[in-house]
């Protein structure tokens, strides 16, 4: 039963994607403009008015599908963990282009990316050619051919911005349950983020600029920069919106995001500003289109918040010589998540606002009560981090004080793909060793309870860079490691809210939206002229929207807090982290038997062609799935060996079908 309805769900965000996508190629024909405008004509009649259809068609699709991820995250969780055939779409998730400058790319990311340009070139030519064969120049610049031509082809540009802020805050929904269910890694997310922000800022740039330039040729840019009127296009709000940008923009490239933190975390902050001013400059219908990644951000920030107001701290810390440390927190009980999982951690004594992620080395289903992540001193927060536990070190163990922290998350895929495959090979450079500790124990609980028998073979390749040192001095090092406990006063951390409460809380923000905007539309706007009377969006109709979505937001918010402290009102008593410990040490050992003999290599980089080539030929072929986490450099080099290895076997085999499944992580933002 639990099965057949994931099935249904499943098959209903497909159905849902699909026809929000649809959607967004109709939009750009002359066949839906001329639909939509007699849709509206009667829409604008019932309560809610045309605005309440364009939520309905535009907006909620999104919503609907993140609440229906929710529902199926929810039954997911709850069903048992069995072994999935061989997932259908390998190749298209294994890479196809490594190189240097685009990194590593799949099948499945190249036909998204071709999909996504096609449809922006589409959309621009198709509105290009309808604007061509009209050729309505604007009677009041006197323009001349070409420069009707080229001021329009500005004006479209802003189109193809627009796709590409519907989607720009989609990939940073920690919380929602989109990208949860693709299993995609936060480090990845953050790159689509980038990627889709650099194209949004470029065409952005070419609206504006060429808007400016015809402007000039006319000698109109004092006369209509200024502008704010209450209706038509708002120039001073479109300015407005793409300065902000551009702030952004500038302050989030890698040189200043990584020295200037500070700097990069509060102007990023005027994505508020940039999103009002976008409305005010596009108007209410375009915003629709954009509304549903502003909306389900705006939940997503309260849940965070809400989250990461209570803090706990550190139960205990593990210091490593190799200036590394493991911080072990409190957690509750009932809190699960999957290995691979990321952990946002707040130190308030060393900043109030920097959060850093980092890769959960723990596993709930070994640590009940604790959760544990290790951290490289490698920076100015880190270095910081480092001092104080080592300052603490060095003071007796009773008077070692609470060290204050916020956590957020664990954030993590919604299924274990890892531990599916026949076979696994792991490759970690320095501190991407970390995601793996928590498949290993994973994989040691699993085998231990007789839940899952797979994969029957794992080898662990873990390179790290000992300049200066010889192998003596590398193996001496080892065991020399100090644990330091520390008074701990505080609450056990519980992780995300529920997915069926986040759905629920999701559906009463836009029911409660949509009855606020009828109720606007019903009482105020009457006394204006009729939004379907005006071919021109209103700054009052953009006005009513924010404060719509306002409210709802805070209605929200109330309905959360509220549930929120009534959740916390018990306080969880704080366990001992010594026994979670000893069941750590003794799954670490369970698992290592099941890696390889050990093996040290010193003096130079391991062999990744006869590595692959060795382990396919013990693991008796099969499907084989490889993680490599590490620098960018190793992550490529795998990639590339990967693809090359199963190009060889696929070749040469003829009675097994042996495949390298290539999945990355990448610690470096």
């Amino acid at each position: 039963m639990a099965q057949t309805t994931l099935i249904i769900l499943k098959v209903l965000m497909i159905l849902i994607f699909t026809c929000w996508v649809s959607l967004w190629v109709l939009k750009q024909t002359e066949f839906w403009t001329r639909k939509w405008k007699k849709a509206e004509q009667k829409a604008a009649a019932s309560a809610f008015g045309y605005n309440g259809l364009d939520f309905v068609v535009y907006t909620f699709p999104v919503i609907a599908l993140a609440i229906t991820g929710f529902i199926y995250l929810e039954l997911k969780q709850r069903e048992s963990i069995i072994r999935q055939g061989r997932r259908v779409i390998t190749s298209f998730s294994s890479p196809l282009v490594v190189n240097r400058y685009a990194g590593i790319l799949s099948g499945l990311q190249i036909l998204a990316s071709s999909f996504f340009i096609v449809f922006l070139v589409w959309t621009f030519y198709n509105r290009i050619s309808n604007d061509f064969k009209k050729m309505t120049p604007v009677k009041s610049f006197k323009l001349k051919l070409w420069q009707y031509k080229l001021f329009r082809m500005a004006t479209r540009s802003g189109l193809l911005a627009e796709a590409c802020l519907a989607l720009l805050l989609l990939p940073v929904l920690r919380g929602m349950s989109i990208f949860r269910l693709l299993g995609i890694q936060f480090e990845a997310s953050v790159r689509y983020h980038i990627w889709l922000g650099n194209a949004m800022l470029l065409f952005a740039t070419l609206h504006g600029a060429g808007t400016y330039f015809i402007w000039g040729m006319k000698h109109r840019i004092q006369d209509e920069m200024l502008k704010w009127q209450n209706k038509g296009r708002i120039y001073l709000a479109g300015e407005m919106a793409l300065i902000t940008g551009l702030i952004i923009w500038i302050t989030a490239l890698p040189q200043i995001r990584r020295k200037r933190f500070e700097l990069f975390y509060y102007t990023h902050h005027l994505y508020i500003v940039f999103i009002v001013f976008f409305l005010f400059h596009g108007g209410d219908r375009h915003f629709y289109m954009v509304f549903p990644g502003v909306f389900l951000f705006a939940l997503d920030k309260l849940f965070r918040i809400l989250q990461s107001r209570q803090e706990t701290c550190i139960l205990s810390a593990q210091v490593f010589p190799c200036k590394a440390v493991e911080l072990t927190f409190p957690k509750d009980s009932r809190l699960k998540y999957t290995p691979t999982s990321v952990l946002f951690l707040k130190i308030p004594s060393i900043s109030k606002i920097q959060w850093h992620p980092f890769s959960v080395t723990s596993s709930s289903s070994t640590d009940k009560h604790t959760i544990s992540i290790i951290i490289r001193s490698d920076g100015e927060w880190t270095n910081s981090l480092f001092n104080k536990i080592c300052v603490e070190a060095d003071s007796e163990a009773d008077q070692r004080e609470c060290i204050p922290a916020a956590l957020e998350g664990p954030y993590g895929p919604a299924t274990l793909d890892f531990l599916r495959y026949d076979n696994l090979l792991m490759v970690a450079g320095g501190i991407g060793i970390t995601p793996f500790l928590s498949i290993l124990q994973e994989r040691a609980s699993n085998f231990r309870n007789g839940r899952n028998e797979y994969p029957a073979k794992i080898q662990l390749i873990f390179s790290e860079n000992q300049i200066g040192k010889t192998l003596r001095e590398v193996l001496k090092d080892i065991p020399d490691m100090q644990i330091l406990n520390f008074r701990t006063t505080g609450y056990a951390i519980y992780g995300s809210d529920r997915f069926l409460l986040v759905a629920a809380i999701t559906m009463i923000s836009s029911i409660a939206f949509l009855l606020l905007l009828g109720c606007f539309n019903h009482f105020i706007i009457p006394s204006a002229k009729k939004p379907s009377e005006q071919k021109s969006p209103s700054s009052l109709i953009d006005l009513l929207l924010m404060c719509s979505f306002a409210i709802a937001i805070t209605f929200s918010a109330v309905i959360a807090i509220m549930i929120k402290w009534k959740r916390l009102k018990k306080e969880l008593s704080l366990s001992s982290d010594k026994q979670n410990q000893a069941m750590r040490q003794r799954l670490l050992l369970e698992a290592n038997r099941n890696l390889d003999e050990h093996e040290i290599q010193f003096g130079g980089r391991p062999n990744f062609q006869d590595l692959f080539s060795d382990f396919a030929n013990e693991s008796g072929g099969s499907d084989i799935g490889v993680v490599v986490c590490g620098p960018e450099g190793m992550n490529e080099s795998v990639a590339s060996t990967c693809k090359l290895s199963s190009q060889i076997l696929q070749r040469n085999s003829k009675e097994k079908n042996t495949y390298f499944s290539f999945h990355s992580f990448n610690f470096t933002l």
